[in-house]
């Protein structure tokens, strides 16, 4: 049943004009446009563009002749660049007018990095790598705009050049980078950066960092709000705001007495948010209510720029959502329980020299699973949002399922804007998209990027990214894709609530989700061989070389039992692995091992308390295979610990010489010989 409540007031307050006229932009608009969510919803013009420079690993490739998509799973991303010159490393070259929006590296060195502008002989910033991040040079001292978040480094200081854009680095530059920028449309004026910054440009900056230190205060100012209300199980309430043109400038909603976790999970897909603007025949923005406000799983507490959760319970969102004339919103209650919800609403009226034809709708819709790319190379491409029109991509709440554990996160990020065959921005790993690194999980709130949830990469994981200044402009269409390499089988599970803007007749194909898929996504069934000792369960008790840990195996299929192995990478011919091997009984045992073959796997000897045991085993194969029992022959042993050691020692001239083991179990069966 539909409550109508009533309409909505308008709060009487000046919009802010939005920062910088095409024409020309000076930096404190660059600057304005770190906080200003505002302008997102100005329709970009013709030839604005947003791209990406990172060290993927340039053998992933659109080949034009074949019209298929070569090694798209390549995973080396940590060293690629554009091409070498004079003894460096060129990291990224764009022509102008633009700006770099962001810089991050998962291991900044000591190693110089030079940025040229607009083709001058010396650089506008000369600086390690680690000084673009760690606070010690100007401007890169505001802690809002540059800092480690989960052992990966950002930096969001705008650097404006007009012409060109040229960034170089020395040997010792450190692992992996992303220089994300903005490209002008052409005739628009920009200042070219230059240090040491006006004293009227470090204090646009200086704003900026202390409007984005104060994110989490949720909806400010004066509001018109509707007290709590029952809103019955099975039942919708729904407002109308009948003030176009205007806009939404925030929203507030406390759910009363939200069970403590993980019952709050369940509740927060029960609930539902949806937002119609004008005469549209469907809503433009729809999802769970938790995941509407950046949250899943659960309420998980953050603070960042567009929404959070605070630490009271009340959810907020600064999104900017204008209408021409109306807009429709509707709560949903689809669980078996009355809930209490209070819901704030604070619009604004359109300033005179302001046209709602310049301005975009607000989208925000959740998805399991939509739209998988028809090309089948390209099936590890996960879309996170396909739309067409006019429009800005402006961010993304990941919720991840993984029950099974094992890193999740290896995915690449593609965005494929107008039609593109070949990615504009490529990234380097799922987590390197959030702006942490190296598979962390430990939790950070920044203002425009945030984990809020991770059960140690083992269970409900949940993560988001706001592109505010980095937003992506569409002319045509929007396809923003992050790499999966689990299955759904495994069991592990995407799900994302994509927040874009787009101009009133685009494509937004999303529509609602029924609660089944929103609830008791499925527990893993893991296939377990009896009688064998896992490796990735036994204790490692030396090695010479490289690192062991467990690898989940299920995106190679069943072949391994438990979907996992040990996985010892980074050593060489020479470099042996020490395993104990328990003993409950006395006996002549026969010792078998399956183990892990791949392109780039070695060739291991195996001992057995320093006592060879069988022949070497060539581990090479074209693709990911299991090897299938190897029988190691007869062994005498003793009740009690033992050494089971493995050494490599080459590789088959096939494989690529990079000599890694896979161990998946050990059996020990009495002998009857």
């Amino acid at each position: 049943m539909t409550r109508r409540i009533g309409t909505l007031m308008a709060i009487v307050a000046v919009l802010c004009p939005m920062a910088g006229a095409q024409g020309t932009i000076t930096y404190a608009d660059l600057a304005r446009r770190l906080t200003d969510v505002e302008y997102l919803a100005t329709l970009p013009a013709p030839g604005e563009t947003c791209a990406q420079w990172s060290s993927y690993d340039r053998a992933s490739r659109y080949d034009e002749k074949t019209g298929k998509y070569v090694a798209w799973d390549a995973n080396g991303d940590g060293q690629g660049f554009v091409r070498e010159e004079n003894g460096q490393i060129v990291m990224a070259e764009m022509e102008g007018p633009g700006c770099i929006r962001r810089i991050w590296s998962a291991a900044p060195g000591d190693g110089h990095v030079r940025i040229y502008l607009d083709g001058a002989a010396e650089p506008a910033v000369d600086l390690p790598f680690k000084g673009y991040f760690d606070g010690t040079s100007e401007p890169f001292t505001r802690k809002s705009l540059c800092y480690e978040a989960a052992k990966g480094w950002d930096c969001y200081v705008p650097i404006p050049y007009q012409k060109s854009c040229k960034v170089v680095a020395d040997k010792g530059w450190g692992n992996y980078f992303h220089f994300t920028y903005t490209t002008f449309p052409r005739g628009t004026q920009v200042p070219t950066f230059r240090l040491p910054l006006s004293a009227q440009d470090a204090a646009a900056l200086d704003a900026a960092d202390r409007e984005l230190s104060q994110t989490g205060m949720g909806v400010r100012g004066d509001v018109d709000s509707q007290s709590g209300h029952l809103l019955k199980a099975g039942g919708v309430d729904a407002w109308d705001v009948n003030s176009g043109p205007g806009a939404f400038s925030g929203i507030w909603v406390k759910v009363d007495n939200l069970p403590p976790s993980p019952g709050d999970r369940t509740v927060l897909r029960e609930l539902t948010i949806s937002i119609t603007w004008d005469d549209d025949p469907k809503p433009s923005v729809w999802a769970p209510l938790g995941d509407f406000f950046g949250t899943a799983a659960g309420a998980n507490p953050y603070a960042s720029l567009p929404s959070g959760l605070n630490k009271d319970g009340s959810f907020y969102s600064r999104w900017y959502m204008p209408f021409a004339k109306k807009a429709h919103v509707e709560l949903h209650n689809e669980g078996k329980t009355d809930r209490n919800v209070t819901f704030i609403g604070m619009t604004k009226p359109f300033p005179s020299n302001m046209s709602i034809e310049k301005l975009g709708r607000f989208h925000a819709k959740w998805h399991l699973d939509a739209f998988p790319p028809a090309e089948p190379e390209r099936k590890i491409d996960w879309p996170m949002l396909k739309t067409e029109g006019v429009g800005r991509f402006c961010g993304v709440l990941l919720h991840v399922w993984n029950p099974r554990g094992g890193w999740w996160g290896e995915g690449d990020e593609k965005f494929f804007v107008d039609g593109e065959k070949f990615p504009s921005t490529f990234g380097t790993g799922s987590e390197d998209y959030f702006g942490y690194a190296w598979g962390d999980p430990g939790l950070f709130s920044r203002p425009y990027h945030n984990q809020v949830l991770s059960m140690n990469n083992a269970g409900h994981i949940a993560v988001n990214r706001w592109h505010i200044n980095d937003n992506v402009p569409f002319q045509k269409s929007f396809e923003g894709c992050i790499e999966k390499y689990f299955p759904n089988s495994r069991p592990t599970l995407y799900a994302c609530t994509a927040f874009w803007y787009l101009a009133p007749g685009g494509k937004d194909p999303y529509g609602p989700v029924p609660l089944a898929d929103r609830l008791n996504w499925p527990e893993p069934v893991v296939k377990r061989l009896e009688g064998v000792i896992e490796c990735e369960k036994m204790t490692v008790l030396s090695k010479t070389a490289g690192t062991t840990q467990e690898q989940a195996m299920d995106g190679f299929g069943d072949a391994w039992s438990g979907g996992a192995q040990l996985w010892w990478t980074e050593a060489k011919p020479g470099a042996k692995l020490d395993l104990r091997l328990e003993v409950a009984k006395a006996g002549s045992y026969t010792l078998t091992v399956q183990l892990t073959k791949a392109p780039d796997y070695g060739i291991v000897q195996v001992y057995v308390d320093g006592e060879k045991a069988g022949s070497p085993i060539d581990l090479y194969s074209e693709g990911v295979a299991a090897s299938g029992v190897v029988d190691l022959g007869v062994q005498k042993l003793e009740k009690g610990d033992h050494k089971l050691t493995f050494e490599i020692t080459g590789t088959n001239p096939k494989a690529k010489p990079a000599y890694m083991v896979g161990l998946d179990y050990v059996k020990l069966e009495p002998s009857v010989k």
